[in-house]
């Protein structure tokens, strides 16, 4: 098995095309050729976690925040950042962060948080835009059966739970060559047909190149008419932050004991009580203070993130429970759910969860 193998299966579970623009999620260090003695999966990469992988025969770390985020350009040891670097070049070992592509997936980061405080009834708190595109094409009845079943093995057609293909009979087609057409049917110049069809599927966006190769691979025309649209359709299943359901309603401090007891944070911050139930709850792991109006438009009664602000606390306005559990603590279960993926993916290799506490912040 080499390195990209296994962001192939990473990337089945969240697609890099869908990390937010400001990220930088991929492979950050190494050779996606090399062969894979073992991986150890981390949610920080830090020297400490370095010599841990030197230590377990690990040469691949699975990060979930990338080690490099801004450019460098040195790389003479000054910072945390290039001596990590520094000593994974050194020791041969290939780094890959995953990041916003795992906050942005149905089952990421934020499904694992409403799994440790056991809500049900979840959804994406903010769908991502822009992530179902359509595909247009017109082609002869007789050959639409081999390119629907072409383009439904490339992953077109479903959404989710969601399937969606079209064809009808369009009249007349033309398929104009020349004289270096060499066309699946007819000959040199015009070739007209009784009835073509118009083809219409739908697909998720990082699928967009495997659904132009099986359309290019299964289509009779030599220069294939075709059209590519993004749909404004919101995407149910990619998107960040969650809301869910407690399964029973909770007073507002139980709400908080039970917040930090499942959570393991030995420090809630949060906005004024409002002597209200707490049944509704929105997630978002990481700096979240961007999705506070989200949450109170989705009728959260509570919203659960890290990062917050002084003024952050003031929008909650009487009408939500602002909770701030901490950076680390919010995304600390991620690693866990990147080792049982994976382990599920490719059983009886070594793929190692990291003992190393990369939590940068200390408590009194």
């Amino acid at each position: 098995m080499i390195v990209q193998d296994v962001i192939n299966h990473l990337e089945e579970l969240a697609p890099l095309s869908y990390a937010e623009d400001f990220d930088n999620v991929g492979l950050l260090v190494g050779n996606k050729n090399n062969k894979v003695s073992g991986v150890l999966v981390t949610l920080d990469t830090l020297e400490a976690v370095v010599d841990e992988a030197i230590e377990k025969k690990c040469n691949l770390i699975v990060s979930f925040h990338p080690i490099i985020f801004k450019g460098l350009k040195t790389f003479t040891g000054k910072s945390y950042v290039e001596r990590v670097v520094m000593k994974a070049i050194k020791h041969d070992i290939s780094i890959f962060a995953i990041h916003t592509a795992l906050d942005n997936a149905l089952q990421g980061v934020n499904d694992k948080i409403c799994e440790q405080l056991e809500l049900v009834n979840r959804e994406i708190l903010i769908p991502q835009v822009g992530t179902i595109k359509k595909l247009t094409t017109y082609i002869p009845i007789e050959k639409s059966k081999k390119l629907r079943e072409a383009l439904f093995s490339a992953g077109a057609g479903a959404i989710g739970n969601y399937n969606n293909c079209s064809f009808n009979v369009n009249g007349t087609g033309t398929f104009n060559g020349n004289e270096h057409s060499n066309p699946t049917i007819g000959t040199k110049g015009v070739t007209q047909y009784e009835k073509e069809v118009k083809l219409t599927v739908t697909f998720q966006k990082h699928l967009e190149s495997k659904i132009l190769q099986a359309l290019f691979k299964n289509h009779p025309y030599e220069e294939v008419a075709y059209e590519v649209t993004t749909l404004e359709n919101k995407n149910q299943h990619i998107g960040i932050g969650m809301i869910g359901e407690l399964k029973k309603e909770m007073g507002e401090t139980s709400f908080l004991e039970h917040l930090k007891s499942k959570m393991q944070t030995k420090c809630i911050r949060h906005s004024a009580l409002l002597d209200k139930p707490i049944k509704k709850v929105a997630v978002l792991g990481g700096s979240g203070s961007f999705a506070i109006n989200a949450a109170k438009a989705s009728g959260a009664d509570a919203f659960v993130t890290a990062d917050l602000k002084y003024h952050d606390f003031f929008t909650a306005e009487n009408g939500i429970l602002l909770t701030d559990i901490g950076h680390y603590e919010s995304e600390q279960y991620t690693k866990n759910l990147l080792v049982a993926y994976l382990t599920k993916k490719i059983p009886n290799f070594a793929i190692i969860l990291s003992n190393t506490n990369t939590n940068p912040v200390k408590y009194l």
